[in-house]
C-alpha cells in the first residue's frame, strides 16, 4: 500500500484552537512553542493541528485577522522543529461532530457550503506555499451516514477549488461515522495523487471510552480491563453505547482481546486502499484518562503493530487534556515506553 512519507508519526494539540473556550488566553498558553520542542524530542514527524472556524471567523462570516497568526505560529514552530503539519477544519459554520456545539444546516445549505469554500479557499491562498511541510484536512468527523452522498460532492468541489490556489498540497478526506474505517469504500476515488483517506479509530470503543461522559448511554462508574474477551466486550457494548460502533462480529466470544482484532478491522480499508492507490491515514487514535495505564500502553503496542504493518500513518489523541492527554499525570508511569508505540 502507497505510504504518506513524513506522516508516519504523529500527535494532535487539540483543544488549543478547536474544542476550546476560543479566548486569547487559551490560544496563547494551552499549546506553547516549547511543547513543539517536546514533540520532536518525542521522535514524531508532524502535529495535526484542529482549528474551528470561530479562530478566523465570527457567526456573520466576517473574517477575525488576529486569529491566524496561532495557525502562522503552529507553522512556524513546525518549521523550528523539522515537523510536517495537517492543518484540520474540526468545525465549520453549520456542522459539528459535537451536537452540543449547536451547529446544523451545513449539508442542505448552499449559502453554507459556500461558506465552507471560501474559508479553504482563503487558507489556500494563505498556507497553500507550504505544501512541502503542511497538508489540508476538509472536515472532521462527518457524522451520519446518510450525509456521505452529499459529502462525496462537496469534498468533490472544495477540492477543485484547492487545487486551483494550491496544485500540490495534499488533501485528507474522511468518511461517515465520524471518519469510521468502515466509511472509507463510500468514498470517492482520489482525483488525484494527492488526496489521503483518513479514518479515526478509538476501537473497541467500550475500551477506549470506559467512563467517557460524552458516550450515549455510558455509566461513568464503568471500567473495564483490556483482558477481556471478546464476548464480554460485546456484552458491555451493548449495555453502555447507544452510539454506533464496530462489533465483534467474526471473533471467538471466548477469545481475548488481540492483535487479530485489528488486523481484520483494517483488511478491507487497507483493499480499498491499495486498489485505488491512495495512503490511509489516522488522524485520531488514543484510551481516555480513565483507563490503566498499563493496559492504555498494551493498547497502544497492539494498534501500533497494525499501523506499521500497513504503512498506516497517524496522530495520537492527544498531546495535552481533553481526556486523552500523554502529557496528563495519568500516563507518567508508562509514558517512555508508550512513545514507542505512536
Amino acid at each position: 500500500m502507497k505510504r504518506w512519507e513524513g506522516y508516519e508519526k504523529g500527535v494532535n494539540v487539540g483543544g488549543w484552537l478547536s474544542q476550546c473556550d476560543h479566548t486569547k488566553d487559551t490560544y496563547e498558553n494551552f499549546v506553547v512553542q516549547d511543547d513543539f520542542k517536546t514533540i520532536a524530542g518525542w521522535g514524531l514527524d508532524h502535529v495535526r493541528v484542529p482549528v474551528d472556524y470561530d479562530l478566523v471567523e465570527d457567526k456573520e462570516g466576517n473574517t477575525l485577522p488576529d486569529g491566524y497568526k496561532y495557525i502562522d505560529n503552529a507553522i512556524t514552530w513546525c518549521q523550528e522543529n523539522n515537523l510536517n503539519m495537517i492543518l484540520d477544519l474540526h468545525k465549520t459554520f453549520g456542522f459539528s461532530f459535537d451536537d452540543g456545539e449547536g451547529e446544523d444546516g451545513f449539508f442542505d445549505n448552499p449559502d453554507y457550503q459556500e461558506r465552507f469554500y471560501k474559508l479553504w479557499e482563503m487558507f489556500a491562498t494563505k498556507y497553500g506555499k507550504y505544501s512541502d511541510m503542511l497538508a489540508f484536512e476538509l472536515l472532521n468527523e462527518v457524522t451520519k451516514k446518510e450525509y456521505m452522498d452529499k459529502w462525496n460532492e462537496i469534498a468533490d468541489t472544495c477540492i477543485k477549488r484547492i487545487r486551483k490556489i494550491a496544485p500540490n498540497v495534499y488533501i485528507l478526506v474522511g468518511g461517515y461515522y465520524n471518519n469510521s474505517i468502515e466509511s472509507l469504500p463510500a468514498l470517492r476515488p482520489p482525483v488525484d495523487d494527492h488526496i489521503i483517506y483518513t479514518f479515526h479509530c478509538y476501537e473497541p470503543l467500550i475500551f477506549t471510552h470506559q467512563g467517557a461522559y460524552w458516550a450515549p448511554g455510558m455509566d461513568t462508574s464503568f471500567r473495564l480491563s483490556l483482558d477481556s474477551t471478546y464476548g464480554d466486550m460485546n456484552e458491555d457494548s451493548k449495555k453502555q453505547l447507544s452510539q454506533v460502533t464496530v462489533g465483534f462480529a467474526g471473533f471467538d466470544p471466548n477469545e481475548k482481546f488481540g492483535p487479530e482484532y485489528f488486523e481484520k478491522l483494517f483488511s478491507e480499508a487497507v483493499g480499498v486502499a491499495e486498489e485505488r492507490d491512495v495512503p490511509l491515514y489516522c488522524g485520531e487514535y488514543g484510551v481516555i484518562n480513565l483507563a490503566d495505564a498499563g493496559e492504555s500502553l498494551a493498547w497502544y503496542k497492539i494498534i501500533n503493530a497494525a499501523f506499521r504493518k500497513h504503512g498506516i500513518g497517524r496522530a495520537a489523541w492527544n498531546f495535552r487534556q481533553k481526556d486523552f492527554g500523554l502529557v496528563d499525570e495519568h500516563l507518567k508511569p508508562v509514558i517512555d515506553e508508550l512513545l514507542n508505540y505512536l
